[in-house]
């Protein structure tokens, strides 16, 4: 078993002119939830893409579950990733059954593997009609539901919630939590930032094919230096109280507004913060920056290539 499911080192794509992506490194550790975010024409789907073997790198390597994605040896590897395009197109003419039994076929598993994963993804009742029948949400069921096929131990998703209402949103998660609790390696991105941002344990941002950041959602909140907002509803009367205890300390924003407190503040002066609060806070919520102010570089903070 390969040390890392996914290692990439100085890896770089170019179509013609254009450069596609530059000097990505990166590794995915085993039974981890890695993200990656990024704007249109970043680079994801093309990342995606020669992680696959699909697109040869101009330089770099790229190695999957142990093999090099340019090794001829790839081919097997490949039929035993998991993998749902940003969009899942397939035979309209064929039944949701019809189309995982074709999966099964070329993925050389059983196809009694079938009923298991329709059910599973909730088609179970329409796996009989035709998929032209299908509602957007319905089909990006059968994508995932292609994806999840032979129980792989690398599944892509490129943005895998499209089409699907809330519950089905909240199906998909809950299934995807079942597949990592039996050790699956899960690279995903998705436009929806706040749905992702407390699921995966690292996140990759890439800008004009570079990687701009990467690491834990607390190690980017350290290092873009976004402040940290508390709140708090303060005892009657003791608003100067707090502007005085604030006063010692470097940097917190008060603002008053009636009974209430909001105090902004870097990370590292968050317990400051608190212990002048003391007594005169009658309830604290403290808010962190979100993924998605992180990933828009709000509060001074800004995404730029290394």
């Amino acid at each position: 078993m390969p040390s890392f499911p996914i290692e990439l080192a100085q890896v770089s794509l170019a179509f013609g002119a254009v450069q596609a992506l530059r000097d990505v490194s990166l590794t995915v550790a085993p039974g981890e939830m890695f993200g990656l975010i990024g704007h249109n024409g970043a680079g994801k789907s093309t990342l995606f893409k020669l992680m696959l073997g699909l697109l040869p790198a101009s330089s770099g390597t790229v190695r999957v579950q142990g093999v090099d994605t340019a090794s001829p040896a790839f081919r097997q590897v490949r039929r035993r990733i998991g993998y749902l395009p940003e969009t899942f197109v397939t035979y309209d003419n064929l039944s949701g059954r019809e189309v995982l039994q074709l999966f099964a076929d070329l993925k050389r598993v059983p196809r009694a593997a079938c009923e298991p994963v329709l059910e599973q993804v909730g088609l179970r009742l329409a796996a009989g009609r035709r998929v032209q029948t299908y509602s957007k949400g319905m089909r990006q069921r059968l994508g995932f539901a292609q994806a999840l096929l032979g129980e792989p131990e690398l599944i892509f998703l490129d943005e895998p919630t499209n089409g699907l209402d809330p519950e089905g949103i909240a199906d998909f998660y809950r299934i995807l939590h079942g597949v990592r609790a039996r050790g699956a390696t899960i690279v995903i991105t998705s436009h929806i930032l706040a749905e992702i941002q407390d699921r995966v344990d690292r996140l990759l941002i890439l800008h004009s094919g570079r990687i701009a950041e990467q690491g834990t959602l607390a190690q980017l909140r350290r290092r873009m230096v976004l402040p940290s907002h508390i709140v708090a509803t303060l005892r009657p009367g003791s608003g100067a109280q707090l502007q005085a205890a604030l006063a010692p300390l470097d940097g917190p924003r008060l603002q008053l507004a009636g009974g209430t407190a909001t105090i902004a503040c870097h990370a590292t002066q968050k317990m400051a913060v608190l212990a002048a609060l003391g007594g005169l806070a009658l309830d604290v919520v403290i808010h962190e920056p979100t993924l998605e102010q992180l990933f828009l570089g709000h509060g001074g903070a800004h995404v730029q290539p290394h």
